[in-house]
């Protein structure tokens, strides 16, 4: 049977990113840390080894399988910072052309650093991407 990986743990968030090699990258670590806990209502946990994530919902597709997952977060990874907000949310593109310089991959948006991005779209992104999980997930 399927092992979920990625799992909500109680590892101290403070020490991850206390831990993060980049002085530049531990600093940005914290504004997200900030945004994100404010933006999102959710206290900041540690997902696997590496990702701080904001609350959680249950998902259950179809083929059977689920399990749960953060509604949103981010890492302090060593070439960029990952962001994770839902996919599957229309919306979510339109939000991503006025964010500022990133890339994206199949799940994460990717920034250099916070200085690259509009922190007011971020927040919209952190919002829409709850509202999304929710009303597609909801408990």
């Amino acid at each position: 049977m399927y092992e979920q990986k990625t799992k909500e743990n109680d590892t101290s968030v403070l020490a991850f990113i206390e831990d993060v090699d980049s002085p530049k990258k531990r600093e940005d670590a914290y504004k997200l840390l900030d945004i994100f806990t404010e933006t999102s209502g959710y206290p900041a946990k540690m997902w696997g080894t590496s990702i701080i994530g904001f609350g959680s919902y249950h998902y259950k597709y179809a083929s059977g399988h689920e399990g749960d997952a953060l509604l949103v977060g981010f890492s302090p990874r060593k070439g960029k910072i990952s962001l994770y907000f839902a996919t599957g949310d229309s919306q979510r593109e339109s939000l991503l052309q006025d964010l500022g310089k990133h890339t994206t991959g199949k799940a994460c948006v990717y920034i250099n650093k916070v200085d690259d991005i509009q922190v007011d779209v971020l927040k919209s992104l952190i919002k829409q991407s709850i509202q999304f999980l929710k009303e597609t997930y909801p408990d």
